[in-house]
Parts: structure tokens; C-alpha cells; sequence
């Protein structure tokens, strides 16, 4: 019962860094989460052990827990991850779609669309991460889907820091040229097109964008 409620916690703190509710920098006391998700501070601490394990939350000694933020180096090499597994991910999945994952690659990208069309950024930027995630979701491969989970997670706060506006809408369509060339069975052309997107959201990063600010109350309000 206690890991499961760790893992729920894990859970709802990654939902609220990846959607861009929780930022760089925010320090997250235990007794406020334990107070907000109505658990004792061993259980808030052990789930940001886990988030500590996965480089979301950075701890210091005396200090507490704190998100991450991760350098500009860190930035550039979490990209450089990314193209390694999703290119390959990419050129898989284009070999095997089947009417049924593509359905459900249109729809999530239709709420994509929704949500960054009714201003709903956090949302939106969520759901542009978990594209990447549910394309190793369809293909049944769990390990690579953590995998990346971890790695979206880490990419949603490198944006959140110095993504440049407007580059999430651009996203979006480029998420929906992919998945046209993907339903093509165009195993080149969806590798090229994920590769330009990659490259895409990364040339978008302003390296001297000032950082924002940060409320964690205002952050888990919806988790």
C-alpha cells in the first residue's frame, strides 16, 4: 500500500513538471505535499527519492527538495538521447502501424490541437510530450515507453526554461505530418520528419531565456 501511494505521488509531481505546473527551481517542502495529497512526510520522501533517481527533482542537504534545472549541456545531451531511440522507434513503427494505432495517434493528436487552440497550454505541451510516449505505447514495448517517459519528463522542463513562444503549436503540426507519413507505411519519410521535429524543438530553445517563477500550491491544484 505505501509503494503504491509513492508511486502515486512520483506520479502526480511528474504530471504537474511535465504539464508545466510545477518549474525549474520550485522548492517542494514536505510538509506542504504531505499536507496537500493527506500523507505522512516518509511517503512524500521516499516519492521524491524516486523523482531524485530519475533527475526531476534535485535534493541538497539542509536545504530539501527542489525541480530540476538543467543546464544548457544537459539540454543538448537529452536531445541527443532522443533522436538515438525515437528515430529508431519511428522507423519500427512505420513497418508494423496498424489502422487501430493510427486511429489512436489522429485522436491524440486532435486533442493536441484542442487544447493549444482553447489556450490551454499546460495541457497542450503535455499532450505533445506523450505523443512521443504513446507511439512506444502502441508498439507494446513498455521499456522503451518508460524510457521515454523519463526522458519527456526531463524534456518538458528544459522547455518550460527556455522553449521560445509559439514553438508549441508548431510542434502540433509536425506531429501531424509524422503521423500522415506513418500511415503511408513511409519509413524514410517518418524517420526524416521526426528527425526535423527533434531538431526543431530543440533550435527553439533560447539558451538566455530568464527563468520563471514558481507556486506549488497554484501547481498541484489540479493534481
Amino acid at each position: 500500500m505505501q509503494t503504491s501511494t509513492t508511486s502515486l505521488i512520483a506520479r502526480a509531481l511528474t504530471q504537474a513538471i511535465a504539464g508545466h505546473r510545477l518549474q525549474p527551481g520550485t522548492k517542494l517542502a514536505e510538509q506542504k505535499l504531505a499536507d496537500h495529497f493527506g500523507v505522512s512526510r516518509t511517503l512524500v520522501r521516499q516519492a521524491l527519492h524516486q523523482l531524485a533517481q530519475r533527475r526531476l527533482v534535485r535534493l541538497e542537504p539542509a536545504r530539501g527538495a527542489f525541480v530540476a534545472a538543467p543546464t544548457v549541456e544537459e539540454a543538448r545531451q537529452v536531445f541527443a538521447v532522443r533522436r538515438m531511440l525515437e528515430l529508431e522507434m519511428t522507423r519500427a513503427f512505420a513497418r508494423q502501424a496498424t489502422p487501430a494505432q493510427l486511429r489512436a495517434l489522429r485522436e491524440h493528436i486532435a486533442r493536441e490541437k484542442a487544447a493549444l487552440e482553447g489556450d490551454d497550454t499546460a495541457a497542450g505541451i503535455g499532450l505533445l510530450g506523450e505523443f512521443h510516449v504513446r507511439i512506444a505505447e502502441l508498439m507494446g514495448n513498455e521499456v522503451l515507453a518508460q524510457l521515454l517517459r523519463d526522458l519527456i519528463s526531463r524534456s518538458s522542463l528544459i522547455t518550460l526554461m527556455y522553449q521560445r513562444a509559439g514553438a508549441a503549436r508548431h510542434s502540433q503540426q509536425e506531429h501531424v505530418q509524422i503521423v500522415r507519413a506513418l500511415a503511408a507505411h513511409d519509413e524514410a519519410r517518418a524517420v526524416l520528419l521526426m528527425q526535423q521535429h527533434l531538431d526543431n524543438v530543440e533550435a527553439s530553445l533560447a539558451f538566455d531565456r530568464p527563468l520563471p517563477g514558481h507556486d506549488i500550491a497554484q501547481a498541484l491544484a489540479a493534481a
